[in-house]
């Protein structure tokens, strides 16, 4: 093959694959609705309210994303999804990103071909069990039967580390967090495992909430965060930086207070303009209004508002901060520079 066709087949790929890759922010404008996946009931995180309007940390980023790309949070289609249906979901396109506290792992990045844009909640598995077993330890749990999720992290987890201490369980299989509920308090397993953070939000909905204890042991690391298929580069683009745009302006102290008044010229800090599009071109480089951050923090607030609201200390699941606290405050939390 000589040089000229080999660069020429080499420049047809290029085009083919950028105009697949832009294919999914063009089909949500198209469409005027985003389509985003979540769990199919996790309060604080993601759960339908009275009137059935999704409400959530999770779902705060499906509303995010909508309103960088269409200018509405509500111009989104809210898509329950269990730890079997999540992932074919999104490579089949039916959904458009996946926000379902799901775990960033090698595998799930490099073999199943996703692109997980961010992390939105640093956590880690734990054990909840009835006060009434007087258990102080998970490595007290030998010959317990275990309620878990399949087709998670969590189910993994469980085998390593019921066998790295030498400890056997009896694994109760099932599908979703209310099923898993269902079955806990109805005595079908001794212990619950899941994510600590589920287990704070199911644990908030028990009539009894302090009948029931979160063991200390937190035996995994659980980078969740919102992914979008492969070869998808600009519409991945857009929901990382949506993520990162939140995560900023609670370090910039850019609040859905004051962004309005912030944004209403350009002020001395040049970040915070590029952020609120008072100043470069950042929201042309999306693709995106030059006002798109801006929209975000007004219409859905920074990530501490977010935390604060749905999971917070001051609400019924009452999370604190932790890893989850900003890089300054000594947590995790660390968004790349806007410029």
């Amino acid at each position: 093959m000589n040089k000229s066709v080999f660069f020429g087949a080499l420049t047809v790929a290029g085009l083919a694959a950028g105009a697949s890759a832009a294919a999914t922010l063009d089909d949500v404008k198209a469409r005027g609705t985003l389509n985003c996946g979540v769990s199919t009931g996790l309060v604080g995180f993601a759960a339908p309210d009275a009137d059935g309007e999704w409400e959530g940390f999770d779902v705060a980023v499906c509303r995010a994303v909508a309103t960088a790309v269409l200018g509405d949070p509500n111009a989104v289609e809210f898509v329950p999804t269990t730890g079997k249906t999540r992932f074919t979901a999104l490579a089949s396109g039916e959904i458009d990103m996946l926000a379902r506290n799901t775990t960033w792992t090698f595998s799930r990045d490099v073999d199943l071909k996703f692109t997980f844009v961010g992390v939105n909640y640093y956590d880690g598995q734990g054990f909840m069990i009835p006060k009434a077993l007087g258990v102080s330890s998970a490595k007290e749990l030998d010959g317990a039967t275990v309620c878990i999720q399949t087709g998670t992290t969590t189910e993994l987890n469980l085998a390593d580390y019921f066998r790295v201490n030498n400890i056997s369980y009896e694994p109760v299989p099932i599908e979703t967090n209310a099923e898993a509920q269902q079955q806990y308090l109805a005595g079908a397993c001794d212990v619950y495992t899941t994510d600590a953070s589920g287990l704070a939000a199911t644990r908030a909905t028990f009539e009894a909430p302090g009948d029931h204890v979160i063991l200390p042991e937190i035996i995994s690391k659980e980078p969740l965060g919102p992914l979008v298929r492969h070869g998808d580069s600009e519409w991945g683009d857009v929901v990382r930086w949506s993520l990162n745009a939140m995560v900023a302006a609670e370090e910039l102290g850019v609040t859905s207070a004051n962004v309005g008044e912030m944004s209403m010229e350009a002020g001395d800090n040049p970040e915070i303009n590029r952020l609120l599009g008072t100043e470069g071109n950042l929201g042309e480089m999306l693709g995106l209004d030059a006002g798109w951050a801006k929209m975000i923090i007004e219409n859905i607030g920074n990530y501490g508002e977010v935390f604060e609201a749905n999971i917070g200390e001051s609400t019924p699941i009452g999370l604190a901060r932790g890893l989850n606290a900003q890089w300054t405050e000594g947590g995790l939390l660390y968004a790349p520079p806007f410029r």
